[in-house]
């Protein structure tokens, strides 16, 4: 039998949860909403993109979503090469610049020059600084100031939202 009081709580929670995301406080569309606003070098209707992206993918790129921790097959990357958005093929950093940040998505501390977007993220009920695509506006993850030297800065990325071009040529 359900107490009365543990029913009221989660009642209220879902409502106090409920009007977050109303507010704009729960993630969602982020990366969609940010592309209404501004305008990028490729741009693609939502169908466009579900032809070309996996469903996971499109969640990650398009709607802002997050894959879960230690799933991408990109964490383990070792060799020379170049990580690209998986989007729209835009090289985004250096495989010199990546590493193993113990948060489980592939994280760097340096991004390629004219390659990222940084834009406010208060999704969660806490402030964030989301990465875009520069050129597709693809979420791609966000960029804390906890990382190693010489920038200081963690670029945790969802594999999902990455591609990776070995420098021998050959691709994943």
């Amino acid at each position: 039998m359900i107490d009365r009081r543990v029913l009221l709580a989660s009642a209220t929670t879902l409502a106090a949860f409920s009007a977050f995301r109303w507010l704009g406080f729960g993630g969602g569309a982020k990366a969609a909403e940010t592309a209404k606003v501004e305008k990028f070098e490729i741009e693609k209707t939502p169908e466009a993109w579900k032809k070309q992206l996996s469903p996971a993918q499109y969640n990650v790129l398009r709607e802002a979503g997050t894959e879960r921790p230690f799933s991408s097959p990109l964490n383990k990357e070792k060799r020379k090469g170049t990580f690209a958005c998986a989007g729209c093929d835009l090289p985004l950093f250096a495989s010199e610049t990546k590493f193993e940040s113990g948060t489980g998505w592939p994280s760097f501390y340096q991004a390629l020059p004219n390659a990222i977007l940084e834009k406010q993220d208060t999704t969660f009920m806490m402030v964030r600084t989301e990465t875009l695509c520069r050129r597709c506006g693809g979420h791609l993850g966000h960029v804390f100031d906890d990382g190693p030297k010489p920038t200081g800065l963690r670029y945790c990325m969802n594999g999902l939202a990455l591609s990776f071009k070995a420098a021998d040529g050959s691709t994943t």
